[in-house]
């Protein structure tokens, strides 16, 4: 992972808390101090949850971990997608979905009906329905797109939850908890760090600020993919020299 300077935490307004008065007192050891009633973030503290989020990120996807984006606020919606494309993840940008962790089988029933909906369309099997029962059936698809297109690409339970906002999102992280999924989140002056297993401490309403977090955070996923993939292209050259030798000697 390339080091990430404190001045590019600074420009992107990273040590922005909230006001004093929002505050979680357990965020105390995370803060500078407070300039005209709004709490500073001491950046070297900021830095230093980051890129510790990131190595754990960059081992945790090398060993073939499962990930899961979450981050529902207007300023992460863009970022979450777009970091997901890219590192074909999964993501949630829309509300989240109670029981998603906790009751799994029965949420990823909908993941599945939305998969078999787009397949069929894309078919032509709906094609014998009538207008007004395909207009449902369309409607249908946009509404489970809405709030399950993310998932289509998660297998199974998350191995690490990604978290921008851990305060707004606390039914997910309680649900992580829960399942004992670990949890990476950024963690602004009002959250509570004691529920999240890597917190970077850092101001999660400004777009600077979680875009340059979040895109952080991907490259070092986009890194562990990278190990997955060399060491998968390892394995095939292993067995391929193998194959080769006993068709010499056969």
């Amino acid at each position: 992972m390339k080091d990430i300077s404190l001045k590019t935490l600074l420009e992107a307004g990273v040590h922005f808390g909230h006001q004093i008065n929002r505050w979680n007192p357990r965020m105390a050891k995370y803060l500078y101090g407070a300039k005209e009633g709004v709490h500073i973030f001491d950046l070297v503290k900021s830095k230093s949850g980051l890129e510790t989020a990131a190595n754990f990120l960059k081992d945790s996807v090398a060993k073939g971990n499962v990930i899961l984006w979450l981050g529902t606020k207007r300023q992460a919606q863009a970022v979450i997608k777009e970091v997901s494309e890219k590192t074909t993840t999964s993501y949630i940008t829309q509300r989240w979905i109670g029981g998603l962790l906790t009751n799994y089988e029965q949420v990823n029933k909908s993941v599945k009906r939305l998969a078999e909906l787009k397949e069929q369309k894309a078919a032509g099997q709906l094609s014998h329905y009538t207008k007004k029962e395909q207009l449902l059936i369309d409607r249908d698809i946009l509404k489970l797109e809405k709030f399950f297109g993310g998932l289509t690409r998660l297998p199974r339970l998350p191995d690490v939850l990604i978290v921008v906002d851990t305060h707004l999102e606390d039914t997910a992280v309680r649900e992580a908890n829960r399942m004992g999924i670990c949890v990476v989140g950024i963690t602004d002056s009002n959250a509570d760090p004691e529920k999240i297993n890597f917190c970077i401490p850092a101001n999660d309403d400004a777009v600077k600020s979680v875009e340059l977090i979040v895109r952080y955070l991907a490259e070092a996923v986009s890194e562990g993919q990278e190990k997955v993939s060399k060491a998968a292209l390892m394995v095939e050259k292993k067995i391929a020299a193998k194959e080769a030798k006993k068709a010499q000697t056969s």
